[in-house]
């Protein structure tokens, strides 16, 4: 008899059979197909006004007129505004080098910027419930039983081994929405993280450019100053000869003296005041103050003009308005994640693998083993408790929604105060400089009287002191101009828009 080997018959997947993927697709169509529950969200509506109240200033530029039939529009947030890097307008290469190194420098920036990517992960996190959690598992044991066990048999097998290999899977399918709901939240609250830290930078950008400014204004100062010791210095030396020659008093020489050390001591009070703002600029762009120092460089740049665009774009513009309407969205989606409570909770399980005695025979068909089922569990009492707690996420969505029209009505509020500060400062300082005109000649006046012998040396230095004022006003007005100008710029939000938040 002639004795043949037999191809041994080859594993077939029995523990995993076609129906079962059928069934998980299935579900997975169904559920797809099942709208979330809970509200869909809808921006809180806001009418912005159709034009500024303040705009008559010269260095505010304002947007054409109304078209015919509606209102002017532009095509995108940025259109007819201050892009990118707003402080650049200034033409001010130091101050561009400076607001430079807050984005890689500044360590509020880097918090804020970590706070992001950290809500921006937890969107993966809530993601992942979405999907079957699956596990494997594997293992070797050996056992060696009592012969004398209760029940025991001669023949039972009291020494052996079981070999596993295997694993399981849970899913809770999304029906309801509450998954989806949460990834909702989870993506509202990711952009409202990164909004919040462009408006952290916008804070940044523009304390440093109002310190740089304050600082070369003092500087501007300081240049008048040591020009009137100067001046007081030969005035000193010429009334101590007016002495010499009888023409003048003591008194005249006294009171010469008293201005100079006067306006000296104005002189080293400034530094006190420009030396606290080189220290706040060399902290937010990040140097250590003790390394840190601005040359002196008054300011006699000329104030650049500003777009201001229309109203209805400063809801597109300003990071601290995007950051509260992404927070009134996720409010949004929590309210469908409490309605989602009212469900059923359905999930499935499943676990397969292999078991056997011997490694020979432990990865064959006959030594497979599988399970599939599925539990649909449903809260029939809790006292009220998901009834509140829609409640509170509804009232917490109303909160929300009113801390979105508060912030755009302070927006508003902070653009009109700096129109209205440029506006009046322009007029203001227009003012002043004809005041410093006429202060100039009276002194000049009162110079060549008293040199003539008409007049005391009270005079000339009643009408220098006039002059100096005069002076300080005006270089005072031309910095708090500046000033006002990067708090139109902050109050417009900068060179951002929200086609800059993640998507």
């Amino acid at each position: 008899m002639a004795i043949g080997w037999r191809e041994p018959p080859r594993f077939r997947p029995a523990w995993l059979p076609a129906a079962i993927c059928a069934f998980a697709a299935l579900v997975f169509m169904t559920m797809t197909a099942c709208r979330p529950v809970g509200p869909n969200y809808t921006r809180p509506g806001f009418t912005a006004p159709t034009a500024y109240k303040e705009t008559g200033a010269s260095d505010v530029l304002v947007p054409p007129p109304n078209l015919a039939g509606g209102g002017w529009q532009p095509a995108s947030p940025s259109d007819g505004m201050i892009r990118g890097k707003w402080w650049e307008i200034y033409n001010d290469p130091e101050l561009d080098r400076l607001e430079e190194r807050i984005a890689t420098s500044n360590p509020t920036l880097q918090q804020a910027l970590e706070t992001y990517l950290a809500a921006r992960e937890q969107i993966s996190v809530v993601r992942a419930n979405l999907f079957p959690q699956i596990s494997g598992s594997a293992g070797v044991t050996h056992f060696k039983n009592s012969t004398h066990k209760p029940l025991a048999t001669p023949s039972s097998n009291t020494n052996y081994n079981d070999l596993t290999v295997g694993g399981q899977g849970s899913w809770e399918p999304d029906f309801w929405g509450r998954v989806r709901r949460s990834v909702e939240a989870a993506h509202a609250n990711a952009q409202a993280s990164a909004a919040d830290m462009a408006n952290v930078d916008l804070s940044l950008t523009a304390e440093l450019a109002n310190d740089y400014f304050q600082l070369r204004g003092l500087d501007a100062q300081t240049r008048l100053l040591t020009a009137t010791v100067a001046d007081l210095e030969h005035q000193l030396d010429l009334t101590q000869r007016r002495l010499a020659g009888g023409v003048a008093t003591n008194e005249d020489v006294l009171q010469a003296e008293t201005q100079l050390e006067t306006v000296r001591a104005q002189l080293v009070d400034i530094g006190v005041a420009r030396a606290q703002f080189e220290h706040a600029v060399a902290t937010l762009a990040g140097y250590t103050p003790s390394e840190f120092g601005l040359p002196p460089s008054p300011l006699d740049l000329a104030l650049p003009k500003f777009p201001v665009g229309v109203p209805s774009q400063l809801l597109e513009r300003r990071p601290d308005i995007a950051a509260v309407e992404r927070r009134v969205a996720a409010a949004n989606a929590q309210i469908g994640i409490a309605v989602s409570a009212f469900y059923p909770t359905i999930t499935l399980d499943g676990t397969g693998g292999f078991e056997s005695t011997h490694g020979g025979t432990w990865i064959q068909g006959p030594s497979s083993l599988w399970s599939l089922g599925a539990q649909a569990t449903e809260l029939l009492f809790d006292a009220g408790q998901r009834h509140a707690l829609t409640a509170q996420a509804r009232d917490n969505y109303e909160a929300q929604a009113a801390a979105y029209r508060s912030t755009i009505f302070s927006a508003f509020g902070d653009v009109e105060d700096q129109l209205s500060s440029l506006r009046i400062l322009e007029n203001e300082s227009g003012e002043e400089t004809r005041a410093v005109d006429a202060a100039q000649r009276a002194y000049d006046l009162s110079n060549v009287r008293y040199k003539g012998g008409v007049t005391n040396y009270l005079e000339v230095l009643t009408a220098e002191a006039t002059l100096l004022q005069n002076q300080r006003t005006a270089i005072d007005l031309t910095t708090r101009q500046f000033v006002s100008s990067v708090g139109l710029v902050r109050a417009l939000g900068g060179g951002w828009d929200v086609t800059q938040l993640p998507k």
